[in-house]
């Protein structure tokens, strides 16, 4: 595989990721949700401080350091990249690494310049927030990645009262609120664990055994 094709991949998940998160952060106030297709599939705009599906790390240091994790993961993808390429690793794989590490880019992008770009969507006003305002609502690596994507495929179900932790709650799944770069991250790394048997397979190789003796060898003579 070249690494021009890894190049255009990346693009093409970004270009994905980013068109999707700045439209919805144009048009969708905090909390606003439309159905796609029927009521398992919406568009639920939520923000979240960087974590995948909405998880939280710290505070403002720990968001700090995940950003700057993130970008350090990215740093070091490229050249994994063109090492992986160079050495003529499964092209399977090379895919799923650049999943990752376009996902590691769309969410790094939020992060750092989000906070920029744009002001901020209030819920309660239920206003959009400005591209471009004269003040962000944040500064530099600290923006908050956006979520739209979400799946309740089941609802309005309860776990049994004898189920450990849980149980008598509600129940729902799928819960978490993600975006494409989630999703890319997610399918790069469920892929590799489900193929890496044929990603990594060592070629065969076969071996030759010379037998070397100083004895003649002729019609009546046997070398074993």
């Amino acid at each position: 595989m070249k690494f021009r094709t890894v190049v255009l991949l990346t693009l093409l998940i970004l270009f994905a990721d980013q068109g999707l998160k700045i439209w919805v952060k144009t048009h969708f106030y905090i909390g606003k949700e439309v159905n796609v297709l029927g009521s398992w599939f919406r568009l639920h705009f939520i923000e979240n401080e960087g974590m995948a599906y909405g998880w939280k790390f710290g505070g403002d240091m720990g968001k700090m350091t995940l950003t700057l994790f993130r970008l350090f993961a990215v740093i070091f993808g490229t050249f994994y990249l063109q090492k992986i390429i160079k050495q003529g690793y499964h092209k399977g794989f090379i895919i799923c690494a650049t999943l990752i590490y376009a996902g590691a880019i769309g969410n790094l992008i939020d992060s750092m310049f989000y906070g920029l770009i744009f002001d901020n969507s209030d819920p309660y006003l239920q206003n959009t927030a400005r591209l471009f305002p004269p003040q962000g609502y944040a500064g530099f690596l600290h923006g908050k990645v956006v979520d739209m994507l979400y799946f309740p495929i089941i609802t309005d179900a309860h776990f049994p009262r004898w189920f450990p932790v849980w149980g008598g709650e509600d129940f729902e799944f799928f819960r978490p609120v993600f975006n494409i770069a989630d999703a890319s991250i997610s399918l790069g790394v469920i892929l590799i664990l489900v193929f890496q048997k044929s990603f990594f397979q060592k070629k065969k190789q076969d071996f030759h055994t010379t037998v070397e003796t100083s004895s003649p060898v002729n019609d009546e003579v046997q070398v074993s």
